[in-house]
């Protein structure tokens, strides 16, 4: 195993087990909800259920990103021990996470000058990030070395592709993202707005399919129409939910007929406290590797 240490922020929306497993750190967001604030930590400190049942009762959700002190202190630790780092953000097109890292970053460079430090913006989210960080793991445990890997993340991030639906119109409109007569309109016709990531990690819409059923059909299609291989795909496939498992189950079975060399099959995650502040439950999304992401 190459000798340095790779990280990345809870978004993630992995598990703590998995991460611990793999031997990558890892560092919480916070977020609050109503007047209460906690800690993205897996679900540790309020369930996931939980969350989403105190949002549809109405209680308030905002996150906030690390702040540069909280990085510096992080990274010092790292380096202080005599380690090189290389950390992972989740996208800056959704985030100013990346460029907290990298302002630390600057400063802990010229206090360890010796010391390799390399922030890599992942232009990814939930699962997608986290198939990346896991990525990433796989190709330390080979033996590349904190150069290389630098630059086979930046070179291949936007391999990973992000599709998604969200059955639930309620928070996008809360959280100002669409708009109240949207959020209306879509919800008499029970509209299930598909988005995915584009190529600078923004969320784009890309079709609006009426019923969840077309919508989880629709995702299926666009994996189908992406993925590398098409069925002889055989690297890993993520899906991340909202509470839904069933929806999400009902893709990964789908996509397993579609695809059956699938390593490890496709694995399902809960979407975490960070990102379900802002999707709220009945979101389902599916990651993978394809060509290149070019809009």
């Amino acid at each position: 195993m190459s000798n340095y240490v790779l990280s990345c922020t809870s978004p993630v929306d992995l598990n703590k087990e998995q991460l611990d497993k793999r031997n990558v750190r890892y560092m919480c967001f916070k977020y609050q909800l109503g007047e209460e604030f906690f800690t993205d930590d897996f679900g540790a400190s309020l369930p996931y259920a939980e969350l989403y049942k105190r949002m549809i009762d109405g209680a308030d959700s905002k996150t906030s990103q690390l702040g540069v002190g909280e990085y510096l202190d992080y990274f010092t630790s790292i380096l202080e021990q005599g380690n090189d780092l290389i950390h992972i953000t989740i996208s800056s097109g959704i985030s100013g996470d990346y460029n907290s890292a990298s302002s630390a970053a600057l400063i802990a460079k010229e206090r360890f000058p010796d010391r390799k430090l390399y922030v890599v913006d992942s232009l990814g989210a939930s699962a997608g990030y986290g198939l990346i960080v896991d990525k990433a793991a796989d190709l330390r445990d080979e033996g590349m070395d904190i150069d290389a890997l630098n630059e086979w993340l930046t070179e291949n991030r936007l391999n990973m592709h992000h599709w998604f639906y969200s059955s639930d119109l309620t928070f996008y409109v809360r959280g100002g993202r669409i708009s109240k007569a949207a959020g209306l309109f879509g919800g008499m016709l029970n509209i299930c707005p598909v988005l995915n990531m584009d190529n600078l990690g923004r969320l784009i819409p890309r079709a609006k399919v009426r019923t969840k059923k077309r919508a989880i059909m629709e995702l299926a299609n666009r994996v189908a129409e992406n993925i590398n291989g098409g069925a002889d795909y055989a690297d890993k496939c993520y899906i991340s939910h909202s509470e839904c498992f069933e929806d999400a189950r009902a893709l990964a079975d789908m996509i397993e007929e579609a695809c059956p060399n699938i390593k490890d099959g496709v694995q399902i995650y809960n979407i975490g406290s960070t990102i379900g502040c802002h999707t709220g439950p009945g979101t389902v999304a599916v990651f993978f590797w394809g060509p290149k992401r070019e809009n």
